[in-house]
């Protein structure tokens, strides 16, 4: 099987690591675990960037020589990974001799193949992202000019400086954005990355003059390396390369490697690094580029990008401890925001997904076959494997989990973590609906022993997968998962693929083991000291009285909005203000559609109204900066609501407020329907949730 290396970017230690961080880095360890589990050798790589201007002034401005300053913050960065479990490989750092090492061979090799040149630079050039613009590139503000990434004012430089042959590989450069698979991902990038090669490209200044806090240019100590051809050069110096005589360096001969798979992941603010300076200098050196550079977009909060002046920078940690440890964290950022796209943190829709996803969905399913039903009906053991199934619910259960482990192993080989939880949910949500419908208590009431015991070896089965496909991103979860039921943690072994492939693989006749509440379920006090913990507003919501009124899947008719089906309540169909006829359909003006806010919204929480036969109540989140309470009067098309949690809906954001049965219903869901059979909208690709509909 061919190796995989994935890396995320060094991590510049001018601050302490947020969830942004995490999110990447949580990002390249759910990959590599599940490389792991089908059987592939995979390395992962992580580190800091500790050179350049930003980080000597950030090191002045607390009166400490830069080293002084490094060595300080960058130990923050490794402990954020081990608090969320992220199986490393490799921790490097820009300052070791290793790297630096590394960084002159690559520079030696250069400069001998006449892809260097000394000459004088001078140009617009931004501290803060340690870039050159072109004038072009630059925002102006009255009369300043700025950075396009920072929107801060940029420097000019002139000096003297050695140049990459940048201009040379252009060509080579578009030739390999043409290459199948896709060298950049998603789509989107890579136009950008072609767009941007096909303007044509200049030289690159690639040292420094003015800058000593970095990696001295060989045989021109008066020079500093430019922080991005040092810093790029990581990936391939923690493996002992780029540039290395055969058998000097074995991890970067079997890991960077044609017949291997390398994948960087990168904020798409650094895109152009990777993608177009990092293979130029690898293909002057004549070594192979990376397999795929996956751009992802930003993590804001509450609709706002981090920082400290916004009072909104959130360290991992206290979330996971919040959590008991970091499997909450990691499903909620790997299921949250599609990969790729920007995406938005919030308390509120971590502790709704916890409620909804994981309390009361994957935890009851596990409460009620391993810690209820089995030790009371089976004694606590698995009972004997049935053999072909013939009830058609057996069959719907395991047709779901062949199509779930499909689609989810689909989903991680094609980078989308959100789509392959998607798939693993559809499973969760099947297993319910199976013990719903099977009712073993009642199989058990009535002497149907044969009957109940392939019930629940079907269950159990079904937890197993379950199990195993969910350990890439929750392995502390899966693991106490796989414990209840008597297995032990899926280690990865290389050759051997434990991805689930056949139903039947639970071996019966072993036991299974008592569980505490994998997740267990906040009631609404527990709920609200958390979110208070986390510094969240919780409006504080009194008894209600109104009735229950079962919300329509259109906006409420009115003889004056509605006059296709004749007279209504005794009123005369006439035409109204905006045209409509007595034979045809109402009408409305562009300004009047346009008072309607149609947005799509993800579901986060779906379940049943108690003592209501109609109404689901929905939590979604619709772009709001925390979720919002829709109720819906679908219950008999969607028995089983849970179905619904992640899925993306069109909804009205602007209705006012209704109560029914006591509750608070902040909106609509669009659906159509026939009268008989309802279906609910959502669009047919992902969008980030609170886009509206146009």
């Amino acid at each position: 099987m061919k190796p995989f290396y994935v890396t995320t970017p060094i991590y510049y230690v001018n601050d302490r690591p947020h969830i942004g961080h995490a999110y990447t880095t949580l990002a390249a360890d759910v990959l590599r675990r599940y490389h792991a589990l089908r059987g592939r050798p995979t390395r992962m790589l992580t580190g800091t960037d500790e050179h350049g201007s930003k980080l000597a002034r950030a090191a002045a401005a607390e009166g400490l020589e830069p080293r002084a300053f490094v060595d300080r913050v960058a130990p923050a960065f490794r402990r954020m990974c081990e608090q969320l479990d992220c199986g490393i490989d490799d921790f490097i750092r820009t300052t070791e001799p290793r790297h630096e090492e590394r960084v002159q061979a690559l520079w030696r090799r250069l400069e001998r193949d006449g892809d260097l040149y000394l000459g004088r630079y001078s140009g617009p050039y931004c501290v803060a992202c340690e870039s050159y613009y072109t004038d072009k590139e630059l925002v102006e503000e009255g009369r300043e000019r700025l950075c396009p990434v920072h929107r801060r004012p940029v420097e000019t430089l002139e000096q003297e400086s050695w140049f990459f042959r940048l201009s040379r590989y252009e060509g080579p450069l578009l030739a390999l954005y043409d290459r199948s698979p896709p060298f950049v991902q998603p789509e989107g990038r890579l136009n950008e990355v072609r767009a941007f090669v096909r303007e044509g490209l200049r030289d690159l200044s690639v040292s420094r003059t003015t800058e000593r806090w970095g990696i001295a240019v060989p045989d021109h100590p008066e020079h500093t390396i430019y922080v991005w051809l040092d810093a790029l050069t990581n990936y391939a110096s923690a493996l002992g390369g780029p540039i290395a005589a055969p058998g000097e360096a074995p991890l970067f001969e079997r890991f960077w490697t044609p017949s291997g798979e390398v994948v960087h992941l990168v904020g798409k603010d650094i895109l152009r690094f990777h993608a177009v300076y990092w293979p130029a200098f690898l293909m002057a050196a004549g070594v192979e580029p990376p397999t795929t550079i996956w751009a992802h977009g930003w993590l804001t909060v509450d609709g706002q990008k981090m920082s400290k002046s916004a009072g909104n920078f959130i360290p991992p940690g206290p979330l996971c401890d919040a959590f008991g440890g970091p499997d909450v964290l990691r499903y909620h950022l790997m299921r949250e925001v599609a990969f790729g796209q920007d995406g938005d943190f919030s308390h509120a829709s971590l502790v709704a997904r916890y409620q909804g996803e994981l309390a009361n969905g994957l935890g009851n399913l596990l409460q009620r076959v391993v810690a209820t039903l089995v030790p009371r009906h089976l004694g606590g053991r698995i009972p004997a494997r049935p053999g072909e199934p013939v009830d058609p619910a057996d069959r719907e259960l395991q047709a779901t989990a062949t199509r779930a482990a499909s689609e989810a192993a689909r989903a991680f080989d094609e980078t989308a973590p959100h789509r392959a939880l998607d798939a693993v949910w559809s499973l969760v949500g099947a297993a319910n609906r199976y013990v719903d419908l099977t009712a073993p208590w009642t199989l058990a009431r009535a002497g149907r022993d044969d009957r109940l015991r392939e019930v629940l070896y079907h269950a159990l089965e079904a937890l197993r997968w379950i199990g195993l496909m969910l350990w890439p991103v929750m392995p502390r979860k899966a693991t106490a998962l796989r414990a209840a039921l008597g297995l032990p943690p899926p280690w990865p072994t290389p050759g051997v693929d434990r991805w689930p492939a056949a139903w039947g693989g639970l071996a019966s006749g072993s036991s299974t083991r008592p569980v505490e509440p994998l997740f267990p379920r906040l009631d609404p006090a527990a709920e609200r000291a958390l979110l208070e913990r986390f510094g969240v507003q919780v409006a504080s919501s009194g008894p209600q009285s109104e009735p229950e009124r079962a919300p329509s899947a259109a906006p409420p008719q009115t003889p004056s909005a509605v006059q296709d089906t004749g007279t209504r309540s005794g009123t005369t169909p006439t035409a109204s203000a905006t045209g409509t006829t007595p034979d045809g359909p109402t009408l409305v003006s562009i300004d009047e559609f346009a008072r309607v806010d149609l947005r799509v919204a993800l579901v986060l929480a779906a379940e049943r109204v108690p003592r209501s036969d109609r109404l689901v109540r929905l939590e979604v989140d619709a772009g709001d900066g925390r979720p919002r309470q829709i109720l819906a009067g679908i219950a008999s098309h969607y028995p089983d609501p849970s179905v619904l949690v992640g899925r993306r809906l069109a909804i009205v954001a602007n209705l006012p407020p209704r109560k029914m049965m006591g509750l608070e219903s902040q909106g609509m869901v669009l659906a159509a329907g026939d009268g008989e059979r309802l279906a609910l909208l959502s669009p047919d690709r992902d969008v980030a949730p609170g886009t509206r509909i146009r």
